[in-house]
């Protein structure tokens, strides 16, 4: 990660940079404060005047964060064979865990969470999943602020769980209108 990388490569590179920029810089967040997607990190942080070793230490120290928050696909694996098995939830839509999805795994719904909430306790192990892993650190820090320490997210969604453990599982892509 340096100053003359596009903001698209980084966001694209690191989900959580867009969250750690805003939450701490309110830069991306509103008109007055957005960038162009080809713009260099270096560029972003002149227009906002913000010193850009500060914005890299800024970026650092919320991937190591985010980091502590996911799952490896082959640890992931590992916990579908322990006993008692981990709370596993889907975070994708409807249709595509009708689609495809896991054993033993609940579609996240808003009845599912709300039982989590008051049910589970703070140490229980919860796996959270989204199609490529883009959305789930955002789904694990809320999780986590409501007491579910435990909670992870799957590093890659079961797009990469497909692709490098378990390849019988069908592959898609989401078409965007």
């Amino acid at each position: 990660m340096d100053g003359q990388q596009t903001m698209s490569s980084l966001l694209e590179g690191y989900s959580g940079a867009r969250r750690a920029l805003f939450s701490t810089f309110h830069i991306g967040g509103c008109q007055s404060c957005a960038y162009e997607l080809d713009d260099t990190l270096e560029e972003v942080c002149q227009k906002h005047e913000i010193a850009l070793e500060r914005a890299l230490l800024c970026l650092e120290e919320s991937q190591k964060h985010d980091a502590e928050m996911l799952i490896d696909v082959y640890d992931f694996a590992k916990q579908l064979k322990t006993a008692p098995p981990p709370i596993i939830l889907d975070c994708r839509t409807r249709e595509e865990f009708e689609t495809i999805n896991l054993p033993g795994t609940q579609l996240m719904t808003q009845e599912v969470q709300e039982k989590l909430f008051v049910e589970a306790k703070e140490e229980t192990l919860i796996i959270l999943f989204d199609h490529q892993g883009r959305s789930v650190l955002d789904q694990c820090a809320w999780f986590r602020g409501h007491g579910l320490k435990g909670t992870v997210g799957l590093d890659g969604g079961i797009d990469r769980y497909a692709k490098e453990v378990d390849t019988t599982i069908h592959r898609y892509r989401l078409e965007l209108d």
